[in-house]
């Protein structure tokens, strides 16, 4: 019988750690005409990634997710609810847990390059999302929709993921050192 690997309260406590900083990071936002405020969720969905890993960083994000749709005011602009995940904008959520996945996949790579670009293909994929959901609900064509809520944010977000990149190398060095992080995290 195989057994359950069990998440010990290191985890859990890091888990629960980053779903606060990217609930506080939510909350500097700068609200944008096109509806979809500039926010440095982007950087805090990145850091989480790099720094956690894959699956831990996924959890934490869906935990925001999940937090933010139950009524808890994490997401931008202090909203939360089921309408943040439904409406216009909400693609972009659901698009952070598969942008956080990536992040956490591109860490383990050796070749900065290499890295970078994984979580790049995360948030491509994360923006995707959020110009499809926008498209659905505004009822606009896809090519509307990317224009407003895709195009507008696209570098701020790459630069985001780097910066995230450059900082998560850091925390995760002072982690390992301090025996507070293991090496396949």
């Amino acid at each position: 019988m195989k057994q359950q690997k069990r998440l010990s309260i290191k985890s859990i406590s890091e888990i629960a750690i980053f779903t606060a900083v990217i609930s506080i990071l939510s909350q500097i936002s700068i609200q944008l005409p096109t509806g979809v405020p500039a926010t440095l969720q982007t950087l805090a969905i990145a850091l989480a990634g790099f720094v956690l890993g894959s699956k831990y960083a996924a959890a934490s994000t869906a935990l925001y997710i999940l937090i933010g749709t139950l009524g808890v005011p994490v997401f931008a602009g202090f909203s939360g609810g089921p309408s943040s995940l439904f409406g216009p904008t909400g693609g972009f959520l659901w698009g952070f847990i598969i942008m956080a996945y990536f992040c956490g996949i591109g860490i383990h790579s050796t070749n900065k390059i290499v890295a970078n670009a994984i979580a790049v293909i995360g948030l491509l994929i994360c923006h995707l999302l959020g110009a499809i959901q926008f498209s659905f609900v505004a009822n606009t064509s896809f090519i509307a929709s990317i224009t407003a809520v895709s195009l507008p944010f696209i570098l701020k977000d790459i630069a985001s993921v780097i910066i995230s990149y450059v900082l998560a190398l850091q925390i995760r060095k002072a982690l390992f050192s301090a025996n507070l992080m293991e090496k396949d995290a």
